[in-house]
């Protein structure tokens, strides 16, 4: 159900792993020529679930529940199984799942268009496994082969809960993947051309140079990064790093935590995130206003490499 950027990951490779595959969509969906042209069957959700042995619900989180209420609890087959690729929606009770039926999730790590790129290259993205619900007794293993049609089989399949899946994910997301490294990003940016750098050269260190350290930390880890800085790179992050990410910025991380594990963030989010006059939508305009965006683009075109 859906077809953005995990379901058109998910609904291909599992179809190229020989599974029939039906893409459930709602009346009107832009996604629905991309489905097509994709060689997938695609109609309305209602009717793609009244045929599903697995119904993987892949919209956007917020409609989790009125979707499935609506247009999944009315027409799923008994012995038919759910599959969600975010723990969010049922632990933090956007979904209340009916009873009597095999809820699982299969969560890769990472976006769908690596999850597609690493399978249709022979490789596969790790995932997160879980089992909500198993009425069956089988639910596991049915996740198992789902994991396997994704491809993530050939790489790492990591058995979880749907609260710890859905907490640490938020947090990572929050303390390092998205806000945390954003704006330390940004923050190193501004201070440079504050003091009279050259935007493209501030730009250049802080930002592109990022892509070579995190495949370093990748492959080798923290410890095989350090042996790999110069010695003056090395003595910088060992006396000055614990500066810039210190204890202030561990008492935040903590607190960040708090807020996701009691559920205040999720609310705060369904309060003001979602919307096109939410709190949300006033931020997100004026992170899009922000200097260093059109640096970046400009130096991408340079260089042959938009990503857009």
């Amino acid at each position: 159900m859906g077809y953005g950027n995990q379901g058109r990951a998910h609904a291909l490779n599992i179809r190229d792993s020989g599974v029939r595959v039906v893409v459930g969509l709602r009346a009107g969906s832009p996604s629905l020529k991309s489905a097509k042209s994709d060689g997938l069957e695609a109609m309305p959700i209602a009717d793609a679930v009244s045929r599903a042995d697995i119904v993987s619900l892949l919209v956007p989180d917020e409609v989790h529940g009125r979707v499935y209420e609506e247009q999944v609890v009315p027409r799923m087959r008994p012995a038919a199984a759910l599959c969600l690729a975010h723990g969010l929606s049922v632990h933090f009770g956007i979904l209340r799942p009916m009873k009597g039926v095999d809820v699982f999730m299969v969560a890769p790590m990472g976006a769908g268009s690596l999850l597609r790129q690493l399978y249709t290259e022979g490789a596969g993205l790790p995932c997160y496994v879980a089992v909500h619900q198993d009425s069956s007794g089988t639910a596991l293993r049915t996740a198992l082969a789902y994991a396997w049609a994704l491809g993530s089989a050939r790489s790492a399949l990591l058995e979880t809960t749907f609260k710890d899946e859905a907490e640490v994910d938020l947090f990572g997301e929050q303390a390092v993947l998205c806000g945390g490294a954003a704006f330390l990003l940004l923050k190193a940016f501004n201070v440079l051309v504050e003091n009279g750098y050259e935007p493209e050269m501030a730009y250049m260190e802080c930002v592109s140079q990022l892509k070579a350290s995190a495949e370093v930390i990748d492959t080798a880890g923290l410890d095989g990064f350090a042996d790999r800085v110069s010695t003056p790179a090395l003595y910088g992050m060992l006396t000055r790093g614990n500066r810039v990410i210190g204890e202030e910025t561990e008492r935040a991380m903590r607190q960040l935590l708090k807020d996701i594990q009691s559920g205040e963030f999720v609310k705060e989010w369904l309060r003001e995130g979602v919307g096109k006059a939410s709190r949300f939508s006033q931020l997100l305009s004026a992170w899009n206003s922000l200097r260093i965006h059109a640096v970046g683009r400009k130096l991408r075109r340079l260089f042959g490499e938009s990503g857009e």
